[in-house]
């Protein structure tokens, strides 16, 4: 129960089918997978949770030696799967989050047996031909100014990894998360995400998987999603009909719609 606490454990919908574990992404929390929740709870047990450090977690345990590398919050996704006994359930994560399960099932293969990508990205930066979109040096701005004024880079940059520039209330509602978490620690979760490279990690995934694109995304554009394709075996790729980082927001019936498609195509194979 104390995990539970801890990462401020929602669990919605019911017994049917496996359990479907949404995991938000930087500067979030839970509540960014409202509007697909209701689609999913009307045929599954939907868990929900906010990671150490957001939302409303206890953030009194939070320490940067534990958050500086994405095992860390691996960790909290495994001892929240084990505190609620699950087994092969379908791990949902969005943006770094999609690493984080790629991570926990490594440690604990039992408790998932799928996962959904929703926009991933095994690492930012380009590196000779793989495009992660972002340069070294567009990171190291993006990091200094995140670390000199907080609440001003999250005005900045939200609406842009959000997109959708003609609905502002996107941007805005990105931009009111951001401002929400502790300065601290979003500056070492920023780093932790930036500079994380993944991509070797991507092989030993050998569990039905599903990655979910937007069309347009600046934050992980279409090249990492075929990357991510191409490295995972068992994986399906869809593209969105979507613009910007967040679909569960922007495009919420159609990324909701893949996720029950790829639950239903679960059943069917067993």
């Amino acid at each position: 129960m104390d995990v539970l606490r801890r990462n401020n454990v929602t669990v919605t919908g019911t017994a049917d089918g496996p359990t479907v574990v949404l995991a938000h992404g930087f500067g979030c929390d839970q509540n960014m997978w409202r509007l697909v929740v209701p689609a999913l709870a009307e045929r599954y047990r939907v868990v929900l949770f906010d990671y150490v450090g957001s939302g409303r977690s206890d953030s009194s345990a939070w320490s940067e030696e534990r958050y500086s590398s994405l095992e860390g919050y691996a960790r909290d996704v495994v001892e929240i799967c084990h505190a609620l006994d699950l087994e092969r359930a379908v791990f949902v994560g969005h943006s770094v989050s999609s690493v984080v399960g790629v991570l926990a099932v490594r440690e604990a293969p039992e408790r998932i047996g799928a996962l959904v990508m929703v926009t991933p990205s095994p690492r930012y930066v380009d590196d000779e031909d793989y495009r992660g979109g972002f340069t070294s040096e567009d990171i190291d701005e993006l990091l200094s100014s995140l670390e000199s004024n907080y609440l001003g880079w999250s005005s900045a940059m939200a609406p842009v990894i959000m997109g959708n520039p003609e609905r502002p209330e996107l941007g805005q509602e990105l931009t009111n998360s951001f401002c929400a978490t502790d300065p601290d620690i979003a500056r070492v979760f920023a780093r932790t995400t930036f500079l994380s490279d993944n991509r070797a990690d991507l092989k030993d995934v050998r569990i039905p998987t599903l990655i979910l694109e937007s069309a347009q995304d600046l934050i992980a554009p279409r090249e990492v999603g075929a990357f991510v394709h191409a490295a995972i075996p068992s994986s399906r790729l869809v593209t969105l009909e979507a613009t910007g980082h967040c679909p569960q927001l922007s495009a919420p019936e159609a990324t909701a719609a893949a996720v029950l498609d790829f639950l239903e195509s679960l059943r069917d194979t067993g």
